[in-house]
């Protein structure tokens, strides 16, 4: 790695993926090669049956070298292509790292639309799910359980002492992308196929009754079924012998207990399928992470829960799989008399049973901590990706968010401006004017998203940040609803309802509200935000509040001196308007709504109405 942190992740990246893109290539050409060797081996095959069928030219001995080769050739053939497809994985893995470096990311990832949710108090005002969202720069989890956990995190702050137990765990993953790597290049359909839902649904169904006690039978009427029939077949080339009768004797026995518990095996098989598959595609994912060691307690405390018994949760699971594979062996014709006979279907049935009545008590306990160890890698993975991000400090007594040099985490490192910013019990709130397109929207989002990381125990975008537990509530993207019948201001006093709710709770209120209650007349405007922002305040809450109004201004008046006014303004470069996207303290003293229509094309003239 480069010797300079901000630029390792891409050195690395660049390094691994022209490694990698060198060895798919070279795969590609060798299973080309061996297709086209493939196709000869079966035409030279075809010649040489014509020759010793047809034309019987040649014997038939001579058949042996092209099948075999064939054969050969195609076991060796599967196998490049299963490696070929690492490669291709692994290449991108590191496409998608490095777009998310370059800051074109948006719209290759899981962007988690299934976790937004319109009533919460903040996900879709900051942007946490859909395309470009938060989840999709931070998600890279395999599994449905690990999307969940971390999209549980951005949605909800942690307490102190678990934020710090994340950084712990955090920190210890951030380096091993070897982990990172590996993991990634386990399958594509691992997310698509895995449904914690359905499987726990198969885990606590009803067990069937005696299970031991029929297993038992059924094994020792396989045994007396397999000796009764050795009997009889002996006697047919003239050794003592038992004859028929005491196998069909067996049969019947053997056909009364499977018509005895032909509803349970025939459930119990069929409930299998896809639990087991699901499963299938977990084990190697478990089997990586169980190579791992770890020393953070929280790491520590997850590898452990990975275990059945003392068992790796893996090879719990391997065991499961070759029972399915024994259960689909009686489809094979050819075996399928003999499966009968042995009552194959009954005692795989049962013994799979046995397997869930055993093991599938510490399925949710599996999935839980493979969802957080998901979760944790995320976020390790982001971290590694933004090693100027320092993870924040976190204050036992509040409010406090205290933030040096804040930038918004979804803009590139050295593209977005960074602004200082206070906010505790004596500086509760800060009203922000400015013109439009000024970055007052932004900056409400940079906030917000980085109270967001640092409640979930990742890095921020910031030189610095003090932060004290906090309950986001923010009140940027409310739109009406013509299905439900709401105004957008009915929707917005709706929302400032949901946050004024939050003072309540014991955490402290950080509340962001973008152009506060513009969808009314002015003077009702300037009595209901004064209203809303002094009861959020006198709640021990903090927060900012934009405004186009420069009346509402007078807010920060009524409050001092916690409260006060900053703004963002433009300025003229060649004629056209420039933002320089800094925070300055006061009032903006002027408008650009005017100049941008001109800008854009519309007539607009100055003078009486």
């Amino acid at each position: 790695m480069s010797d300079d942190p901000h630029d390792s992740p891409r050195s690395e990246y660049v390094s691994r993926l022209a490694s990698h893109r060198a060895r798919a290539d070279e795969l590609a050409a060798r299973q080309s090669l061996l297709s086209n060797t493939r196709l000869a081996v079966f035409l030279a095959g075809v010649a040489l049956a014509v020759a010793v069928f047809v034309a019987q030219a040649l014997p038939g001995e001579i058949l042996v070298a092209p099948l075999l080769a064939f054969v050969a050739l195609v076991v060796w053939h599967d196998r490049v292509i299963g490696v070929r497809d690492r490669a291709d994985r692994a290449v991108r893995f590191y496409e998608h790292g490095l777009a998310r470096l370059d800051g074109t990311w948006a719209g290759s990832g899981v962007a988690g639309d299934a976790f937004l949710d319109p009533q919460h108090p903040y996900a879709s005002d900051l942007d946490l799910f859909g395309r470009g969202s938060l989840f999709e720069r931070l998600c890279s989890a395999r599994t449905a359980a690990g999307e969940a956990r971390l999209a549980g995190w951005l949605c909800a702050a942690a307490p102190a002492d678990e934020i710090r137990a994340r950084h712990a765990a955090i920190e210890e993953l951030r380096p091993r992308l070897d982990l990172r790597e590996s993991l990634a290049l386990l399958g594509e359909d691992v997310r698509a196929g895995v449904h914690p839902a359905d499987l726990e649904r198969w885990a606590s169904g009803p067990p069937l009754s005696s299970t031991g006690a029929w297993r038992k039978l059924a094994a020792a009427l396989a045994l007396l079924s397999a000796a009764s029939l050795a009997g009889w077949i002996a006697g047919f080339f003239g050794f003592p012998g038992t004859g028929p009768l005491p196998f069909l004797f067996v049969l019947a026995l053997e056909g009364a207990l499977a018509l005895r518990l032909r509803a349970g095996v025939r459930h119990t098989l069929a409930a299998v399928q896809q639990p087991a598959r699901d499963l299938a595609l977990l084990s190697s994912l478990l089997e990586r992470i169980s190579c791992e060691r770890f020393a953070s307690p929280r790491l520590t405390s997850l590898a452990a829960r990975l275990a059945s018994d003392g068992h790796p949760a893996w090879r719990e699971i391997a065991r499961l799989e070759r029972l399915l594979g024994l259960a689909d062996a009686r489809r094979n014709q050819l075996f399928a008399p003999v499966a009968a006979a042995l009552l194959w279907g009954t005692q795989v049935a049962l013994a799979i049973e046995e397997w869930r009545q055993r093991s599938a008590r510490d399925l949710s306990e599996w999935l839980d901590a493979i969802g957080e160890i998901e979760a944790l890698g995320a976020l390790a993975s982001h971290a590694y990706e933004n090693p100027r991000d320092p993870f924040p400090e976190i204050v036992e007594r509040g409010p406090v968010f205290e933030g040096v040099g804040l930038g918004h985490p979804l803009l590139p490192p050295d593209g977005c401006v960074r602004n200082d910013l206070l906010l505790d019990r004596d500086h509760a709130v800060l009203v922000v004017s400015g013109s439009n397109m000024s970055g007052k929207s932004t900056f409400l989002r940079t906030v917000g998203t980085n109270a967001v990381l640092a409640l979930a125990g990742a890095p921020v975008r910031a030189r610095s940040l003090r932060i004290s537990s906090l309950s986001v509530g923010a009140s940027i993207r409310v739109h009406d609803s013509l299905q439900d019948g709401e105004s957008r201001f009915y929707a917005e006093i709706k929302r400032l309802r949901q946050i004024m709710d939050l003072a309540r709770d014991e955490a402290h209120p950080l509340f962001l509200l973008d152009e506060i209650l513009h969808g009314t007349n002015s003077h009702d405007r300037q009595i209901g935000a004064a209203a809303v922002v002094r009861g959020l305040v006198e709640r021990g809450a903090v927060g900012l509040v934009t405004t186009h109004d420069l009346a509402l201004s007078r807010i920060a008046d009524s409050l001092a001196p916690r409260a006060a006014n900053v703004h963002f303004e433009d300025h003229l470069e060649n004629g056209r308007i420039a933002f320089d996207y800094r925070l300055r303290p006061g009032v903006v003293e002027k408008s650009n709504a005017l100049a941008l229509m001109r800008e854009v094309g519309l007539e607009v003239e100055e003078g009486p109405t």
